[in-house]
């Protein structure tokens, strides 16, 4: 294999970590991002991330003491890079349309800095038909080059998660769509270097359908144990206790129901393969991000509800919401379930409070590191993230600082029988109301 010289483009969720580990791999390794203050964290080696990443700060510290990777915002730095990583944002407009500014422009300007023969991987999540469509054209107009002759071409789209970054990008499977065969061997031999996992080449479109399709599967699943927890507290059961016997039948996996689906993939990515789709009307994954997207609005149905049984008016309320991020222990408030539930209630309760290990301030609203702090006087605590200081507070403890004991729990964090008999109004998604 050649001695690859890599750039990452992004550093943000799935760049810096990719960097990091292709430099803690050998490889030299350049990060370009048009954040100022990021590249300079980095070149600080300080990871720029909120949240629990086992192993990524002290794996980039090393990296940049070792002098295998620093940052930059200068395409220019791509002169004698082999090989290009893009990882990007590819977010959707008001409309749901893909909005790949970012996107062109950061291709744009690897076309114009890149040597001949450079290969250019796209790790950023995309609709089916965008590598063919966009990306290739864009890279041929700025480069001057042709594709396949003039550099390679691979779309691997990243299979991370926040708070297991390095883990995934070790231990996953990865798809690997190519131009060609050499673009594909080029790309197998650094991904080779990272991953114990298998990787599957194929042509780029099916990539393309593969990890929209993958996003798209997992947010129906959702969307279904949501419709079923629905169905549970109109019945007066518990849905965990139904997912339970559910998944007791082989071949079933029901997913766990909550107060709403976030991140940067999930509420994106489905939307992508509609975009992508050509002479067809989807009408499922529709229906499955309508349902997940009403989640957050049904917690607050719960909380008007917990407010009335707690004999507590709206307008005098104190309510402490528990959790800003999109995941337990993470720092990522990207499309964050919590962000509609904080506007619903802000200006119709008397004081609205939030608290979050990671999060400094969401939606407007500034986040207490002390949840003690935000529940003393309560009214109601709205557990929005299952994060696990939550998980280590008793109902006595909570009951003490509260002033009226009530809580609505969006992610099981608590039990129904532990808190009724600690005196609690309870109410939680996927807990039977009558």
């Amino acid at each position: 294999m050649v001695q690859e010289r890599i750039a990452v483009v992004g550093l943000g969720y799935v760049g810096i970590p990719l960097a990091a580990l292709l430099a803690d791999k050998g490889f030299d390794v350049v990060g370009i991002d048009v954040s100022k203050e990021r590249a300079s964290k980095v070149n600080e080696g300080v990871l720029p991330l909120k949240g629990v990443e086992p192993g990524l700060s002290s794996m980039l510290t090393r990296g940049v003491r070792d002098r295998r990777l620093r940052a930059t915002t200068d395409y220019a730095h791509l002169a004698d890079r082999t090989a290009v990583f893009v990882c990007v944002d590819t977010p959707i407009d008001e409309h749901r349309r893909p909005d790949y500014s970012r996107l062109v422009q950061a291709v744009t300007d690897i076309g114009r800095n890149m040597r001949k023969g450079t290969l250019v991987v796209i790790e950023s999540t995309i609709a089916p038909g965008t590598m063919l469509d966009l990306v290739a054209p864009a890279l041929e107009k700025g480069s001057g080059l042709l594709r396949g002759k003039g550099f390679k071409l691979a779309h691997c789209p990243e299979r991370v998660m926040p708070g297991r970054l390095l883990r995934n990008l070790r231990e996953y499977d990865r798809v690997v769509g190519a131009l060609d065969r050499r673009s594909a061997e080029r790309a197998v031999a650094i991904y080779s270097t990272i991953t114990k996992g298998e990787l599957h080449t194929t042509d780029l479109t099916s990539a393309e359908v593969a990890k929209t399709a993958e996003n798209a599967y997992r947010d129906v699943q959702i969307a279904f144990a949501n419709e079923v927890a629905l169905i549970c507290e109109g019945l007066g059961c518990d849905a965990f206790e139904v997912r339970r016997l559910v998944n007791s039948c082989p071949f079933r996996d029901m997913h766990v129901p909550g107060a709403g689906v976030g991140g940067h993939c999930l509420p994106k990515d489905p939307w992508l393969l509609v975009h992508g789709a050509k002479g067809t009307d989807p009408r499922l994954i529709p229906a499955a991000r309508a349902v997940n997207d009403s989640m957050p609005f049904h917690v607050l149905d719960l909380v008007e509800e917990a407010l009335r049984r707690a004999h507590v008016k709206k307008k005098r309320a104190v309510v402490a919401v528990l959790g800003a991020s999109f995941l337990q222990d993470s720092g990522d408030t990207r499309n964050s379930p919590t962000v509609p539930l904080l506007e619903s209630l802000k200006g119709c309760v008397a004081e609205l409070r939030l608290h979050d290990p990671f999060v400094d301030s969401l939606a407007g609203v500034e986040a207490s590191d002390d949840p003690k702090d935000v529940l003393r006087g309560a009214d109601l605590a709205v557990v929005m993230v299952a994060h696990e200081a939550y998980g280590k507070m008793t109902p006595a403890t909570i009951k003490k600082l509260m002033r009226t004991p009530a809580v609505v729990d969006g992610r099981n964090v608590f039990s129904s029988d532990r808190m009724a008999k600690a005196g609690f109004v309870y109410l939680g998604v996927g807990k039977g109301l009558t």
